[in-house]
Order: C-alpha cells, then structure tokens, then sequence
C-alpha cells in the first residue's frame, strides 16, 4: 500500500507516560486485530492526522511497527478532545484481506431538489450507511442524488441499495433524506416573534386600564 504511517511500541502505560507523549505530539493508540495480540503504539499526531486525511475514516493503510513489521490496518475508532479538537486515541484493526468486514460508510448528498426552490428544506437524516464487503472494497462515500425530490418527498436506504456495489446492512426502511415543508414563519406579514410582542403589549395594556 501506497500510504505508510511510523509507530513506535508503547511500553509504560501509566497514565503519567502517556500524558508525556501526547505533550511530545505524539497520540497513544492501540494495534489489535484476530490474528495478533493487542500491542499498545504511539504515532506522530502530524502523520496520523496526514494519513487520516488522505485515505479517508474507512482507507486501509499500513502501520510500520519500528520498522520491524507493517500491518495492513483501518481505523476502527477515533478519540478526540472537544476543546482542544486534538486526537486522544486510536483504535487501528489488522484486516484480514480476504474476510469481508462490516464498515460506515458516510453518505453524501448531490444535485438540488426541487422542493428546495418551493419552499421546502432538504433534511439529512442519515449520516452514514452500514455495509459488509472485503476490505479493499469499501466505498469512500455513498452519494445520494436528491434532484427529484419535491416538497413530501424522501430516500430510504431500499432506495439505493440497487445502486451501491457492496452489500449493504442498514435497514431498507431507514430514511437518509427528505424534503420537509417549512413551518410558516410569517403570519398575517408578521413574524412569531412579532405577534407575541403585540400580544404582550395588548395584556400590558388591558392590565393598566383595570
């Protein structure tokens, strides 16, 4: 594989050492897989954020062991600071090439939905779509065109099974996407905001005459 990323073993596990090298920009992860025992590694967060970006949430790729073995791996989870929107810790799983494995895969929407000029809002429901296949086939994306949807109009995942090359898991009935019509912002040329202002102004003054 094209794309390699250095790790280094880690041995003292204590929560001080750790501490250590993510102050040393590096972030603590753990290698594990069926056929080998879990080892606890450490990877340059610049690397790992470079990898990230280039093979994508579901991109296979190889981690280099200090040079002595490298493993054909995928990340099967991500820890990541909210404050500070640092990784904390990766999960990376050894692939048995030749195993089909279960994957999300992010779902992304294309075109404009003519609901959308009538008033309506396009609403993302589902995030990501469930598949099992090899490990080399696991799409990037799943794209979803929303160019015929009008106002009352969706896509289930029955929808587009039909249209994706692996096997997808996720239910035939869970929606990914709808056209929604809009609440009525506007009453009477008034705004809500308005009319409950008026409304409290009437009480106001109804209250001063008693």
């Amino acid at each position: 594989m094209a794309t390699v990323l250095q790790a280094n073993p880690r041995d003292d596990l204590r929560g001080s050492a750790t501490r250590k090298i993510r102050k040393e920009g590096y972030v603590p992860a753990i290698l594990y897989g069926n056929k080998i025992e879990s080892q606890p590694v450490a990877v340059m967060s610049v690397d790992l954020l470079k990898t990230v970006r280039e093979v994508g949430k579901n991109g296979l790729f190889s981690l280099d062991v200090s040079g002595k073995k490298k493993h054909q791996v995928m990340i099967h989870d991500i820890q990541i600071d909210p404050l500070k929107n640092e990784y904390t810790h990766i999960d990376f799983f050894e692939v048995d090439m030749t195993s089909e494995i279960d994957a999300n895969v992010p779902v992304r929407l294309t075109g404009e939905a003519p609901g959308e000029k009538e008033g309506g809002m396009v609403s993302h429901l589902l995030y990501e779509i469930a598949v099992r296949c090899l490990p080399a086939d696991i799409p990037e994306e799943i794209t979803v065109d929303v160019s015929n949807l009008t106002i009352g109009d969706s896509i289930q995942v029955a929808d587009i099974r039909s249209q994706v090359s692996v096997d997808i898991t996720s239910e035939d009935e869970e929606t990914i996407v709808t056209v929604q019509p809009q609440a009525a912002e506007q009453e009477n040329g008034q705004a809500p905001d308005e009319q409950a202002e008026e409304a409290e102004e009437a009480e106001e003054g109804k209250s001063e005459e008693e």
